[in-house]
């Protein structure tokens, strides 16, 4: 269960470092990809309504009188956590709002293009490519995405807590 769990906190990190690597190769094709603000706003709002669903199970596992009731509690909190992260990646595809450096390969899974980020250098002919409103709608999405991963990472130390205050 450890091992998962440090899993999921890295794979949460590595997708907050999604959109920065690999920004130079993908540079000409940023006016293809124009992000679609009204996808990401929806399938944000299903992210939050899990987000609320988390925050629910965590107040009831605070609350269980038992071990076994605590267990079964946690046990529905990191399948709603599993869930949430798995539209927080998607988020990341082509096509859905945020999605730049990303492609698809074999059965849909997202493969990242290009080496390790290595500064602001290889952002610049991601970004130069990019319209004004382009510019604007990836910030917009970055200010609404980035609280939801921090409180996703809160969520994970929680579970944590009660997984090993056992």
């Amino acid at each position: 269960m450890k091992k998962t769990i440090m899993a999921t906190v890295f794979s949460i990190t590595v997708l907050s470092a999604v959109p920065f690597q690999a920004a130079a190769e993908e540079g000409s094709q940023a006016n293809q990809l124009t992000p679609s603000v009204q996808e990401f706003d929806k399938r944000m709002t299903k992210a939050w309504e899990n987000m609320n669903m988390m925050h629910e199970k965590m107040e009831k596992i605070r609350q269980a009188q038992t071990a076994q009731e605590q267990q079964k509690l946690l046990n529905e909190h990191w399948a709603t956590m599993q869930n949430n992260m798995q539209i927080m990646h998607d988020l990341w595809e082509p096509g859905s709002g945020m999605g730049c450096c990303m492609r698809n390969q074999g059965k849909g899974s997202g493969v990242m293009k290009g080496g390790p980020m290595m500064g602001w250098g290889h952002m610049g002919g991601y970004y130069s490519k990019l319209t004004p409103e382009q510019v604007k709608q990836r910030q917009y999405m970055m200010d609404q995405y980035v609280p939801m991963q921090q409180m996703m990472m809160n969520h994970m130390m929680q579970h944590q807590k009660y997984m090993w205050s056992k």
